[in-house]
C-alpha cells in the first residue's frame, strides 16, 4: 500500500473520531460485524444475504462495556438495468427481543444505485426508501448516499491489495404520531481483496441521530466480510 494512501485514511479515520469526541451529548461507541453473501444468478439479476451483530461497546452513562443489542438478518434482489443503474428490493428482519434492548423490526426496502467509474474511482448515489415495521409504529424513511472508492495501488483492484471507501447518508424518518427525525452518517473504511472471491473490511462510522430534536452522537467500530458465492 502507498504511503500517501495510508495517511489519507489515517486522516478520514481521525477526523470521523474527532466528530464523536467533540460531540455535545448522548456519546455512544458500538462494534457491528457483518457478513454478506452475494451470489450472481444471470447476468442481470443477483441476490444477496446479510447477517449482521450489532453489540454496545461505550457509552456515557455506564462506560465501556460489552452489551449485546440485536442480530440482523437482510436479503435483497437486485436487477441489473444496465451499466451504470440497479433497481433493488429488500426484506430485513432485526431482533432486540433476544437482548430486551427495544422492538424487534421488520423492514421493506427499495433501492436504486447509480454508479460511475473514471480512471480507477467509482462513484455511487443510492436512494433508499423503507418502511420500518415496529411492535406499535410504522416509520417511513428516505435515504440518500454518496460514495467514493477506489484502489490503493493504481486503477484496478487486483488480488491481494487494499481499497479504500468512503461513505456520506442523509436520512429523513416520517411517522403519524412523532416529528420527522433527520440523521447523517459519515464512514470511511479500508478493505482487502484477499481472493476472487473474499473481501474483508474494517473502519469507523459516525452518526449524528436526530439533530433536529434531541442529538445523539453514535461511533460505529465496522468490520466486516464479503463473500461471492
Amino acid at each position: 500500500m502507498n504511503m500517501p494512501y495510508i495517511k489519507y485514511f489515517a486522516i478520514v479515520l481521525l477526523g470521523v473520531f474527532h466528530l464523536s469526541l467533540n460531540a455535545q451529548s448522548n456519546f455512544t461507541s458500538l462494534g457491528e460485524s457483518s457478513l454478506s453473501l452475494n451470489h450472481k444468478v444471470t447476468q442481470t439479476y443477483s441476490i444477496n444475504f446479510v447477517f449482521r451483530s450489532r453489540y454496545v461497546l461505550y457509552d456515557d452513562d455506564e462506560g465501556l462495556q460489552y452489551n449485546q443489542q440485536q442480530v440482523d438478518v437482510f436479503h435483497f434482489s437486485t436487477f441489473k438495468l444496465d451499466y451504470y443503474h440497479k433497481l433493488s428490493f429488500g426484506l430485513y428482519y432485526r431482533n432486540r427481543d433476544w437482548f430486551d434492548t427495544g422492538s424487534d423490526e421488520t423492514r421493506i426496502i427499495q433501492q436504486y444505485n447509480f454508479t460511475k467509474q473514471t480512471l480507477g474511482v467509482r462513484y455511487g448515489h443510492r436512494f433508499r426508501a423503507e418502511q420500518r415495521i415496529f411492535d406499535t409504529k410504522t416509520v417511513f424513511r428516505q435515504r440518500y448516499r454518496f460514495a467514493v472508492d477506489f484502489p490503493l495501488n493504481g486503477e484496478k483492484l487486483d488480488i491481494g491489495e487494499a481499497y479504500l471507501v468512503n461513505v456520506a447518508e442523509g436520512l429523513l424518518s416520517l411517522s403519524k404520531n412523532d416529528k420527522p427525525e433527520t440523521d447523517i452518517r459519515l464512514s470511511s473504511q479500508i478493505g482487502w481483496q484477499v481472493n476472487e472471491n473474499l473481501k474483508l473490511q474494517t473502519g469507523l462510522e459516525h452518526r449524528f441521530e436526530r439533530f433536529n430534536i434531541v442529538a445523539s452522537n453514535n461511533l460505529f467500530v465496522l468490520t466486516g466480510a464479503v463473500l461471492k458465492i
